[in-house]
């Protein structure tokens, strides 16, 4: 109900599990945001889209040094999983439990991003 608009539920396999509601209409080529929900509880966002700013200003098509010097000596840099790009994980600055990832791909250039807490924050599939 905070979202304001609707959204498409991915129900989960068990009562509880992990899924995703995506805001609708969907963007085409892509979902812009989801929200994935694990143990009935709203525990990360992740974001596809250009027009959506991380906090702290972070965003899609930035290069690897531009969140460097935007999170200036709080990035941790570590091989991606599927592609010779990172990701760059950032610890909340306030000292919280909230985590940033930005993944990049070969070229160093943003993908996509998302937030939230661990150990949710560090899938590297979602859901999946």
């Amino acid at each position: 109900m905070a979202w304001g608009k609707d959204l498409k539920v991915d129900t989960p396999s068990e009562p509880g599990g992990c899924h995703y509601l995506y805001p609708l209409p969907r963007p085409q080529g892509g979902y812009g945001v989801g929200f994935m929900v694990e143990g009935d509880k709203f525990v990360r966002i992740d974001v596809d889209s250009a027009d959506i700013v991380a906090p702290g200003g972070g965003k899609r098509g930035m290069s690897t040094d531009d969140i460097r010097r935007l999170y200036l000596g709080r990035v941790e840099a570590s091989p991606h999983e599927y592609t010779d790009g990172q990701y760059l994980r950032i610890q909340d600055a306030a000292g919280g439990n909230g985590v940033l990832v930005f993944e990049t791909d070969e070229a160093g250039k943003v993908g996509d991003w998302h937030i939230g807490v661990p150990p949710q924050v560090d899938y590297v599939e979602g859901c999946s």
